[in-house]
């Protein structure tokens, strides 16, 4: 509820080979959340990365309780990931971040407050006033706004984001419960966009940043996957598809 700062944030960090980054994020993460004033978990949900970070993560859950590490085997995809997480905790708030921190986590505060303020969905923002993409690769710009591009038959004309591709971002989960959303791709803001009961948001701007170490995960198989959910998602405007499990607590 608007003012309701008591209610717990789940953030799920999905990881796959980024040992070399997380105990930066998670050192920006706790401060940031700690200077919100922030009651909170964090779940590092890893696909069997075997790169170190398991035992990174659990030394630092055992000083600090309010991180957990959650190791999915045998399963790949963003979007399953932080799903995943969000089935293994209780929290009325439901978060996500990226862990090569091209995403800052002093944002945190600023989308915490959105949601304090009564919004149900408060969006870290390239695309809106303010914000930016990293200077590099025009033929990336391009293909990026000509993804968001594509979203916007798909939005609400009422509650329309500039940045429906983002991959950090705060939710109510009572705005998600029962829905069934896809597990496979890596854009699953977008399906909440489109399917979640989302009566309000707010887009926070923020500069993109560089990946501190580590590889990028985008690829064809990100382009074919992101493809694969906006065909789903007009079909499924359009009363033709099936539905996969819904989203409800795992504890």
């Amino acid at each position: 509820m608007p003012g309701n700062d008591a209610q717990k944030l789940a953030l799920v960090i999905p990881t796959r080979h980024e040992a070399k980054n997380i105990l930066v994020l998670l050192a920006r993460v706790t401060a940031a959340l700690d200077a919100a004033g922030a009651r909170y978990e964090i779940l590092v949900v890893d696909d069997d990365s075997r790169d170190g970070i398991a035992q990174l993560v659990s030394a630092l859950a055992r000083t600090d309780s309010r991180i957990r590490l959650l190791v999915r085997r045998g399963q790949r995809g963003l979007s399953g990931a932080i799903l995943h997480g969000w089935q293994h905790t209780d929290a009325e708030i439901l978060g996500v971040i990226d862990a090569d921190l091209q995403h800052p986590p002093e944002l945190l505060p600023s989308l915490l407050g959105a949601i304090r303020d009564g919004r149900d969905l408060a969006i870290a923002s390239r695309y809106a006033c303010g914000g930016s993409l990293p200077c590099g690769n025009p033929l990336r710009r391009i293909f990026s706004a000509a993804a968001v591009w594509a979203t916007q038959p798909l939005q609400r004309h009422s509650l329309r984001a500039r940045d429906p591709m983002s991959g950090f971002f705060l939710v109510r989960r009572h705005c998600l419960e029962g829905i069934p959303f896809q597990k496979s791709g890596f854009k699953l803001l977008l399906e909440i966009l489109v399917r979640g009961r989302i009566g309000s948001l707010e887009e926070i701007p923020f500069s993109f940043g560089r990946r501190l170490a580590g590889r990028s995960k985008a690829g064809v198989k990100v382009a074919f996957d992101y493809l694969a959910l906006l065909a789903r998602l007009y079909r499924q405007r359009l009363g033709i598809s099936r539905c996969s499990p819904a989203l409800t607590p795992d504890h």
